[in-house]
């Protein structure tokens, strides 16, 4: 089984602070875009947060960082990975970031395709870009994450997955990058454009 985690412990500041989740695309909040997306395909979702959600988080869990001080994403996978480890049978988990509102249907299965052929962790790639936290982790990574992170030498996503070992699983970029992120107000408008496209 696979349980999923929306990273949005951010804290926004190419958005002037504004929290992206709570930011709004087509109508619908960015975490409520993605919600949409990667909950049917996953058997459990939870929201990696250090903010107030409650109203926006539509019954799913929140799991605020166990490190403090912002360290970045890599402390919501690790926070994500101990909630995994307390369900019964999952054995991976997913993670997106918040800001990717046109994540993939098939995301997950072509991670978890990935995994299957015994690779540590699977890394969404597009146009040959890697998106380190658009990702599939197995939960027997979380002891290690978390020593990594007590070591404090690095808090780089991408520097713990080559550590750990990881596949790359390209995806098709047409009609538009589906891993696009919402990082300033210019993105959140070219967002607005492309949902057009696919309406």
């Amino acid at each position: 089984m696979i349980a999923g985690v929306i990273l949005a412990g951010g804290r926004s500041s190419r958005m002037g602070g504004r929290d992206k989740a709570l930011i709004e695309l087509g109508g619908q909040s960015l975490l409520g875009q993605l919600s949409a997306r990667f909950s049917p395909q996953v058997d459990a979702l939870a929201i990696n947060t250090n903010a107030a959600l409650d109203e926006e988080a539509r019954g799913h869990k929140l799991l605020p960082d166990r490190f403090a001080g912002f360290p970045g994403p890599l402390a919501g996978i690790h926070a994500g990975l101990c909630w995994a480890a307390t369900l019964p049978a999952v054995t991976h988990l997913a993670t997106a970031s918040v800001d990717t509102p046109f994540l993939p249907a098939d995301f997950v299965a072509r991670l978890a395709s990935a995994c299957a052929d015994g690779a540590p962790v699977a890394l969404a790639r597009s146009e040959g870009r890697l998106h380190p936290t658009c990702a599939l982790w197995p939960v027997a990574l979380r002891a290690r994450l978390e020593a990594f992170l007590e070591e404090g030498t690095s808090r780089k996503v991408m520097t713990f997955a080559e550590i750990a070992g990881y596949v790359a699983v390209d995806f098709p970029t047409v009609p538009f990058d589906p891993f696009f992120n919402v990082n300033t107000p210019e993105d959140l408008a070219k967002a607005a454009a492309l949902q057009e496209t696919v309406q």
